[in-house]
């Protein structure tokens, strides 16, 4: 199947959430750039990727995390998460429209990190009674933010450089139908 190592790596990076790993340095923004690149039907592009993103999260917050989040079937951040995500992806297509290289998957790892950082912060804003509801406020939330930054940008250059090289790899040297 022409796209059986794409589905294993996306698969293999979904996992890689449930190990134990720093704050932020997660393969999120990878699987949403590297869906984008490699599924030419929009429904895969699409399907796939949020699905190993909703499966992984359901994971997580209803059984490693269950008592934290007291048995929710998601958090209601989470759907700021998911707009970020389709972001991402939509960055992801113009990225990689005309070709995969690795100035652009550099390129578009580092505006997943951006949109990522810029979404999720502003739901913590918009959503929560942790900062006042002004340009301050939201000032106050992105600067907050700023620690957690430096984690997502070396886990979307990790993932990406991981997911992308091996992918690429095998396609040169036929090692997979891809």
């Amino acid at each position: 199947m022409k796209y059986r190592l794409a589905f294993a790596l996306i698969a293999l990076a979904a996992l890689t959430r449930l190990l134990p790993h720093p704050n932020n340095f997660t393969p999120i923004g990878a699987i949403a750039l590297f869906g984008a690149a490699y599924f030419n039907r929009q429904w895969l592009m699409l399907i796939v990727p949020f699905a190993a993103l909703f499966l992984t999260d359901l994971f997580l917050n209803n059984v490693i995390y269950r008592e934290l989040y007291h048995n929710q079937f998601t958090l209601i951040t989470s759907w700021w998460i998911y707009a970020a995500f389709a972001l991402v992806m939509l960055a992801g297509l113009g990225w990689f429209s005309k070709k995969v290289s690795g100035i652009r998957v550099l390129g578009a790892s580092l505006s997943a990190s951006a949109i990522f950082f810029l979404v999720t912060n502003f739901s913590v804003w918009a959503e929560s009674s942790m900062y006042p509801k002004t340009a301050a406020g939201l000032a106050a939330c992105y600067t907050a933010g700023i620690p957690f930054l430096g984690n997502t940008v070396l886990g979307d250059l990790f993932f990406s450089a991981a997911m992308f090289g091996v992918y690429e790899w095998a396609k040169r040297n036929n090692a997979a139908k891809v």
